[in-house]
């Protein structure tokens, strides 16, 4: 047995061959080009070489890189796969001129059946039945008098094509003269071979062909058949095996011409003689020979038991046994779809992108290379995965896939994953009735939204994000503004975390292929439905086709910053780290882990909202008005007087209308306004600014002052950070931090914890609670309303931002617990220095802390987020 094998190939066919070499314990080599460096096929090898940049013409195409790639690394032998040089005659002569193994068909098999008249040519000296056609045609005259004597419809092929290329059905002589040249062209381009011939068209065809495996003797083995002629456009989307409902002299007459064709050409490895099979007749005819493995050889393994690849890799080393003495079994049915990066919806348009999600079912073959954080490039064809489904009959196999594709995800990307599960239901395929042209009268529904242009950083976010990772420095990101998150989630009836769109700035166009509820909450941004006006804060229905735009936020000299889009059921997008929010500094979340691009799709959840929806009443009384200045509520802490600000410095932070910077994001808001005067000269081992402290855990709506310049933290914000932070916006007021736009001014107001409380208690009244009778003004519009009625304020508020001390026992280490907001509390440890003493204790306590939470004894406590001395 050979020491090793070299793949010359990519994708799944070559972690396919990977994992029958690695189960051989044979040694897998990989190639590679650059756009591969991190593909699965590189990581499974147990060795590796690049062989060039992405185009394949410069790497997978070049012959003379593969075979020094297999010389350098010691491999005896190189297993094709298929495409590529698969069925390259010059590559396989080159291979054994370097005293290498080819593992498939010989060179002089491959110019046989590479070109379909020399292989036709070969079928009428073996007696093997043909569809009425013509040789090379020297021109469209000749064309046009073979057609007439075949009869209309023809189809024009390309000699030297495959998979669908350079194939044109001619229903009549002008079709013939509008695609001869066209054909001669794309056989050109595509193949290097402008060779053309003509084929009786059978309108009512079925796609079968018969696996065979010779030993280059003469010996052949046919391991049954297969069906494929659920296809779009001459290319195959389901194969299955056997071939359905084939009367038994039929099947067993296409077994063995199949053998006959292969071992009239001494045929060695792996081949498939494929047929046309007319569907009411069952007379059958020769099509072709791909001379190599097949993207569908793994449902004929299925039903056979039969690993083809390591026959492939057997039989090179001269180690299989002799094919007569084998005998050939089939059990039950196989099903195989081929899962593509393409969007069905859109004439089967190539997709492109980082998948953020690729999940199969662990029951079911699933021959892929890709999985989550894999990059699908433009440079190779699009085909994903393999999903192959056994069972004791075709009603069972057929079940088995159609579940797998249920459970199957792929995210990041559009795919045809949809398109198969529809598929399975397709009448002619499930009753074993399709042919080639089926597929044609096939259009499945889609849930989705097409993004036409996608305005300004528009993403999708949940409520309330990301929570429980804040001590590895993953922020929760969800929405910047809740408030109106959840408002638009509850008036279309999704739960009030639902995934939805946060629109900044200026708003998509999204055109909906199906009907959808929707309704747009947040600042106003002048919605519409193919040019007419809609209400905000009220549930609309969009018709499949409507284009819905919305404009630019802050309408009619108003002010705001961000609007929200949720659709009954929400949009479906995959869970990362228990959210469905966008983190885009991470790349990760949302659609795609990024703002939405023109050409995306919105995918949305099946089954319809799970809740009743809010009245327009009801959305009305909770609609805020949106100005230009802002009052928001904050409690005092975790960083104020007289520990690093004066008194004054306090006052003045309360007095002042602070402007909005316009470096303003989702990580922060910038303010500008007075410097304080600060309680102390430096930052003593932190720094030399007095803002600065050991690094300790920030709060979601933390004011936080780097320098002299303070920055409402938000919710992509920093986990971790040296600066002092003097107050924190509450959970009920964190909405108006969404709606901050550059320019606007900002006035702070101290609340009380009850305050502060009631805000959010009166909001979740109506958000999570049930639907009740409308809220009047009164109850529901003051938590949101831009002005907050505090009164005068004592100057003892100043110290509120420490809420207990522990002073200092027998270990000299003085405990602090200082408020940051009503939903934050800082604990530090000792004097500021850097003490690791004190950061062992900080762990201790987080460690304490986390099991009495795991087990129940503390519950509410949803983050732990450790600093250098302190524990959030």
């Amino acid at each position: 047995m050979f020491d090793k094998v070299l793949i010359a190939n990519r994708g799944a066919i070559a972690c396919r061959v990977i994992r029958t070499l690695r189960r051989m314990g044979v040694g897998a080599v990989a190639v590679y080009s650059e756009a591969d460096a991190s593909a699965m096929h590189v990581a499974m090898a147990d060795e590796s070489l690049c062989i060039g940049p992405a185009p394949v013409s410069q790497s997978y195409l070049d012959r003379e890189r593969i075979i020094a790639a297999a010389l350098a690394t010691g491999a005896q032998a190189i297993h094709p796969g298929y495409g590529f040089l698969s069925e390259n005659a010059g590559f396989v002569e080159a291979v054994e001129a370097a005293g290498l193994v080819f593992l498939g068909p010989a060179p002089d098999q491959m110019r046989l059946f590479g070109l379909k008249h020399t292989a036709r040519a070969l079928a009428i000296e073996s007696g093997v039945p043909l569809c009425p056609g013509t040789g090379l045609l020297a021109s469209l005259d000749e064309a046009l008098s073979h057609a007439d004597r075949i009869g209309y419809p023809v189809m024009l092929k390309s000699s030297a094509g495959g998979g669908g290329i350079g194939m044109q059905m001619c229903t009549g002589a002008d079709d013939l003269r509008a695609a001869f040249e066209s054909v001669k062209r794309l056989a050109q381009s595509n193949f290097s071979d402008a060779g053309v011939f003509l084929e009786r068209y059978i309108s009512d065809a079925r796609h079968v062909e018969v696996q065979v495996f010779g030993d280059g003797q003469g010996g052949v083995l046919a391991l049954g058949d297969r069906d494929c002629s659920l296809q779009r456009r001459n290319q195959k989307v389901v194969e299955e095996a056997p071939a359905p409902h084939l009367r038994p002299e039929v099947r067993t007459a296409l077994h063995d011409t199949a053998r006959r064709l292969a071992a009239a050409a001494r045929y060695r490895s792996a081949g498939t003689v494929e047929f046309v099979v007319d569907a009411r007749t069952q007379d059958f005819y020769f099509l072709e020979v791909n001379a190599r493995l097949q993207v569908e050889h793994g449902v004929t393994e299925a039903v056979t038991g039969i690993d083809i690849v390591e026959w492939m890799v057997k039989l090179g080393a001269g180690q299989m046994p002799p094919l007569d003495s084998l005998a050939i079994t089939t059990t039950g049915h196989a099903v195989q779809a081929r899962l593509y990066a393409e969007d069905p919806f859109k004439n089967f348009q190539p997709s492109t992108g980082v998948l953020t999600q690729a999940s199969f079912p662990a029951d079911l073959r699933v021959d892929t290379w890709v999985e989550r954080g894999t990059e699908v490039t433009a440079y190779y064809d699009p085909m994903l995965a393999k999903l192959i489904a056994h069972g004791s009959d075709r009603a069972e196999a057929i079940g088995k896939l159609s579940v797998a594709l249920e459970a199957s995800r792929v995210d990041g990307l559009e795919s045809n994953l949809d398109y198969l599960r529809h598929a399975m239901a397709f009448e002619p395929f499930a009753t074993g009735t399709h042919t080639t042209g089926s597929l044609a009268s096939f259009s499945p529904p889609s849930r989705a939204i097409d993004v036409i242009t996608p305005g300004v950083q528009t993403s999708v976010q949940d409520w309330p994000g990301r929570l429980g990772y804040w001590d590895v420095g993953v922020p929760p990101s969800g929405p910047m503004d809740p408030l109106a998150l959840r408002l638009a989630n509850r008036v279309v009836g999704n739960d009030q975390g639902a995934a939805a769109l946060e629109i900044t700035v200026a708003g998509p166009s999204l055109r909906f292929r199906c009907d959808a509820v929707v309704a747009v909450c947040g600042a106003p941004i002048a919605p519409s439905i193919d040019g007419v006006p809609i209400a905000m804060g009220e549930a609309i229905t969009v018709g499949a086709g409507q284009t819905l735009r919305l404009g630019r936020v802050g309408q009619d000299g108003q002010g705001g910053c961000r609007a929200y889009l949720a659709v009954a059921g929400g949009f479906d997008v995959p869970d990362y780290l228990g959210s469905g929010s966008t983190f885009t500094l991470g790349q990760f979340g949302g659609h795609g882990g990024r703002v939405l691009r023109g050409g995306d799709v919105l995918r949305i959840a099946a089954g319809s909202a799970p809740r009743p929806a809010l009245s327009a009443a009801q959305a009305a009384a909770l609609t805020p008005s949106y100005g230009r200045h802002w009052d928001i509520g904050v409690l005092i802490g975790p960083h104020a007087a007289p520990d690093f600000f004066t008194a004054d410095d306090i006052t003045s932070f309360f007095a002042t209308d602070w402007q909005v910077h316009y470096n303003s994001s989702r990580t922060g808001v910038r303010l500008i306004g007075p410097k304080p005067t600060w309680a102390r000269a430096d930052g003593g081992e932190a720094g030399l600014h007095p803002s600065n402290i050991h690094d300790n855990a920030y709060a979601i709506g933390a004011i936080d002052f780097t320098g002299d310049m303070p920055v409402i933290l938000g919710p992509d914000g920093p986990s971790l950070g040296g600066f002092v932070c003097p107050a924190t916006v509450v959970q009920g007021e964190l909405w108006k931090m969404g709606q901050l736009s550059p320019g606007d001014t900002v006035r702070f107001k101290p609340l009380s914890l009850a305050e502060a409380r009631a805000i959010s208690a009166a909001q979740d009244e109506v958000l999570a609670g049930p639907v009740a009778s409308p809220a009047g003004p009164d109850s529901t519009r003051a938590t949101s309303t831009t002005s907050i009625a505090t009164g005068h304020r004592d100057t003892a508020l100043a110290e509120a931002a420490v809420i207990h001390r522990r002073a200092a026992g027998a270990d000299g280490i003085e405990i602090v617990y200082r408020r940051a907001g009503d939903a934050y509390l800082l604990i530090e440890f000792g004097e500021l220095k850097l003490d690791l003493t004190l950061r062992f204790q900080v762990h201790a306590l987080m460690e304490r802390l986390q099991s009495w939470r795991d087990s129940a004894r503390l519950p509410g406590i949803v983050d732990l987020t450790p600093g250098i001395r302190s524990l959030q």
